[in-house]
């Protein structure tokens, strides 16, 4: 027996003379790691902290960040309005009220919206469409005065009334106004029925629907984040709900006050993961102790194992914390890594210690010589794994990094404690004597002589299955795109995905960072002429270009209709009584009018006296409703009308300072940005588009650069710690075994079932991501601890692997992690689902594998057969 060995078993007999002072002994450093983790507990959720800093994609994002910082860490109030009109008083009113709380808000504006838009921003549009408004204004003016001089709905009544007289001699016809008449009529319609109803001037005026670019505004908001909790940002996106709700912003009143962006979207994406966690929780606890029952058949072995995993998991938590100084998104994966893991150990040795308490006189010798046997392919298979996870140190992957860390170390204490905290648990709880002649599997022993019969017949199949498996590893794919692993029945993803199909609000937009702005906007021409592209914005981009012939336009209106806007002082609100008086007057005009004419505009001329006259009979509030609608738009209408009739030269240093600040550094570098042509969000598009930029411009920055680069990034450390790992362990194992041969006889089984769980990956189309990626590890760890058991199994003179103790502690580890871990499976959480999919795959082929191939691999003949 080696050295090794005999320190194990040594410590096992220590352990088990003396299980109190052990006990209290875990207990004291447990109590400690609690007050130490208590005290120190760090966390942080910034997912930009997850990888290297030093990578020339990040220097870069941060480069950009940090010239305009004011577009960093964003949640966009997405604001959908019935009309243009409600969409913009929405806007304009809760940025205003979130402006009014600096302690959740940094900043808080309207990249669409303010003074400056609503002044010049007609200048911003086509010649055409300058012309097309003007001439609809104008058009419009004998409304506009009136509605100015009395902006109530007896104010409406009246100037339509004034129209129709002049119908009724000549002077217009009804067509004229058919679309104010139908307008009203149906909104009335629907206020009578007692259903939501809204009215848009603007759509009365141009006699065209409007789209999503005049019914949608977005309010950019800059949260003060709170990197200690787990949702940082969560608190600022429940004031701006709790705000909008004050303001009255929602589908009652025609407006949908939705968030997404980079803040919410990281939020929302812990709140579905907390949405069904007592499902997945309650399912891994249940699987975890069913299993265990039934690997190991009893409640006192269950609960000292149970003990040691949660005593371990406490003292990894406070091991972590000295190491890292923090946990981050991904590094509190040791919690599955080390249950999965730790389990293994603690079962392997129960099973083992239940076969030697059959040939054993009492518990402490059956432990003890459960120690000698098993301890030393623990220690090696806790040596292998911490080495596979230590490997990650060196990678550019820093969130995994400190998971390999704290992994690492975890693997240390798991074995520890299953040497020294389990037997005396189990010394203490009493050892039970096995219920049956055998451990392990006796049923399998038929299948044990089947395999070493058909031997060569097995191993060729396995080669073939191996052949085949990478003939098919071409077809897997990593899905480097974050967003697919979110669910997309939160908020936050349902409202990206309405940004991404809108040319003007698309996040996947691309950045250039250049040294002024005549470099810029050079850097924009050329971009333009790329297919890709489908427009580039600059600081120049809000200097209109055609200046003096839509001032010209727009003074041509003024002249016309300015002076009934701005010399209009509004008549006081009018009485019920008087407004039912309008209200009949109007009606008796429109059926004058309308007489028995069959064409549409009889038609919508008696449909609004009808409603009209069921309005005049109807409650006070009923009116009131109706005024509300028609009124509310119709002040916003006329208050833009007044500001864009104000229109002025506009240059580069008569832009907003708070405009400008987005698009130049005080440095006097310029911002480009690239909005994509294809408006598709899919990886290929994304990496295709972000190549054509990066063609002309290398240092581009953005969404499309970074997730690809992201991606690029983590697979890249996944392949170096693969291989720095594989080295290591093959090293080590060649250190210890001291057999070429055995080394490659417990790498086999490994590459096998990699091979094959890769190869299912690929024939499914189930891509790898960054939440599954993260289970490569763990799969790694238990294919090789299982394999170094039954290659020290087969060293030490085992003949029946299948129906051996070992045999039965290996597939009842493999069904406790596959079905505890198979729990994820059930989460909503696309991420989530998705590592449990592959722990399920890849187990599933480990255990085949173990039945099948392992012992046909070590089945050699007896002849062959050496002890170690």
């Amino acid at each position: 027996m080696s050295t090794r060995t005999s320190l194990i078993g040594r410590a096992v007999a220590a352990s088990t003379r003396h299980p109190l002072i052990v006990l209290l002994l875990a207990l004291g450093f447990t109590g400690a790691a609690l007050v130490y983790t208590a005290q120190h507990f760090a966390m942080t959720a910034n997912t930009a902290e997850l990888i290297s800093t030093k990578l020339k994609w990040q220097q870069r994002e941060f480069a950009f960040q940090a010239a305009f910082p004011q577009l960093d860490n964003l949640t966009l109030a997405v604001i959908d309005g019935a009309t243009p009109e409600l969409a913009a008083d929405a806007a304009k009113r809760l940025t205003a009220a979130l402006q009014e709380k600096p302690k959740y808000f940094r900043t808080v504006r309207q990249p669409d919206g303010g003074p400056f838009f609503e002044r010049d921003g007609l200048l911003l549009l086509p010649l055409n469409e300058v012309a097309d408004t003007t001439k609809g204004l104008m058009r419009a003016k004998p409304f506009l005065g009136p509605l100015a001089a009395d902006p109530s709905l007896r104010g409406v009544l009246g100037a339509l009334s004034t129209v129709l007289q002049g119908v009724k001699y000549g002077q217009a016809t009804l067509r004229d106004v058919e679309p104010m008449t139908a307008a009203l009529a149906q909104a009335f319609d629907k206020v009578l029925a007692g259903e939501p109803a809204f009215f848009s001037w603007r759509a009365v005026f141009t006699g065209a629907a409007a789209g999503s670019r005049e019914t949608r505004r977005v309010v950019l908001v800059q949260p003060v984040m709170d990197y200690t909790a787990l949702q940082p940002g969560a608190a600022a996106s429940g004031v701006i709900r709790d705000t909008a709700r004050a303001l009255d912003l929602d589908a009652a009143h025609g407006i949908t006050v939705r968030l997404t962006g980079p803040v919410p979207l990281a939020d929302e994406e812990f709140g579905s993961l907390a949405e069904d966690a007592h499902l997945v929780m309650g399912a891994m606890v249940a699987a975890l102790l069913g299993i265990l029952w039934l690997a190991v058949r009893s409640v006192r072995v269950v609960i000292a194992i149970v003990v040691t995993t949660v005593v371990g998991l406490v003292v990894t938590a406070a091991a972590g914390l000295i190491a890292t100084g923090r946990f981050n998104l991904i590094s509190v994966a040791f919690i599955p890594l080390f249950v999965g893991l730790g389990v293994d150990f603690s079962i392997q040795f129960s099973v083992r210690s239940l076969a030697e308490r059959m040939i054993q006189p009492n518990a402490a010798a059956a432990l003890v010589a459960a120690g000698n046997g098993i301890g030393r392919a623990l220690a090696l298979s806790a040596s292998a794994i911490g080495i596979g996870f230590f490997a990650f140190l060196p990678t550019t992957y820093v969130g995994v990094a400190e998971l390999g860390t704290i992994a690492g170390l975890g693997m240390i204490v798991a074995f520890c404690l299953s040497i020294a905290l389990l037997p005396a648990l189990l010394v203490l709880m009493g050892f039970p004597v096995a219920r049956s002649a055998e451990v392990g599997f006796a049923a399998l022993a038929p299948v044990d002589s089947f395999v070493q019969r058909r031997r060569r017949v097995v191993l060729a199949l396995s080669a073939v299955a191996a052949i085949g498996a990478g003939a098919l590893l071409p077809l897997v794919r990593f899905d480097f795109n974050p967003l697919d692993l979110k669910s997309p029945k939160s908020e936050s993803m349902r409202t990206l995905q309405a940004l991404s199909a809108d040319v003007d609000w698309t996040p996947n937009t691309i950045n250039v960072l250049m040294p002024s702005l005549a470099q810029a906007v050079t850097l924009a021409h050329r971009l333009d002429a790329l297919p890709e592209v489908s427009r580039t914005v600059t600081l120049e981009s809000f200097v209109p270009t055609q200046q003096d012939e839509k001032l010209a336009l727009i003074r041509q209106a003024a002249a016309l209709i300015g002076p009934d806007l701005a010399g209009a002082k509004p008549a006081p609100a009018p009485s019920d009584a008087a407004l039912q008086q309008s209200i009949a007057t109007t009606a008796a005009a429109l059926r004058d009018v309308a007489g028995a004419g069959k064409d549409p505009a009889a038609l919508s001329a008696r449909r609004l006296a009808d409603a009209l006259e069921r309005l005049h009979a109807a409650s006070p509030e009923i009116r009131a409703g109706a005024a509300a609608v028609v009124t509310v738009p119709l002040r916003v209408m006329l208050d833009q009308i007044r500001a864009l009739l104000k229109a002025g030269p506009v240059t580069i240093e008569t832009l907003p300072h708070d405009l400008a600040a987005d698009w130049v550094t005080r440095d006097g570098r310029a911002r480009v940005q690239v909005l994509p042509r294809d408006g598709h969000g899919d990886n290929a598009s994304l990496r295709h588009f972000a190549a054509a930029i990066q063609s002309v411009a290398p240092d581009a920055t953005g969404l499309p650069i970074s997730t690809a680069a992201s991606g690029d990034t983590i697979v890249e450390a996944f392949l170096q710690a693969g291989i720095y790992s594989l080295v290591a362990i093959i090293a080590l194992l060649a250190a210890v075994l001291r057999r070429t041969r055995d080394v490659i006889l417990t790498m086999l089984p490994v590459l096998l079932s990699g091979l094959l769980t890769f190869a299912t990956c690929g024939a499914l189309d189930l891509p790898l991501n960054f939440a599954n990626i993260i289970a490569l590890p763990l799969l790694f760890g238990v294919g090789v601890a299982f394999n170094i058991y039954f290659v020290m199994a087969w060293r030490a003179g085992e003949t029946a692997m299948l129906k051996s103790s070992l045999m039965r502690a290996v597939i009842f580890s493999a069904l406790t992690t596959a079905t505890a871990f198979g729990a994820l499976w059930l989460s909503t959480h696309p991420g989530t689902a998705s590592m449990g999919r592959l722990l399920m795959i890849s187990l599933g082929w480990e255990l085949l594998v173990t039945l099948v191939f392992r012992p046909a691999l070590l089945a050699r003949p007896p002849s062959d057969r050496r002890r170690a």
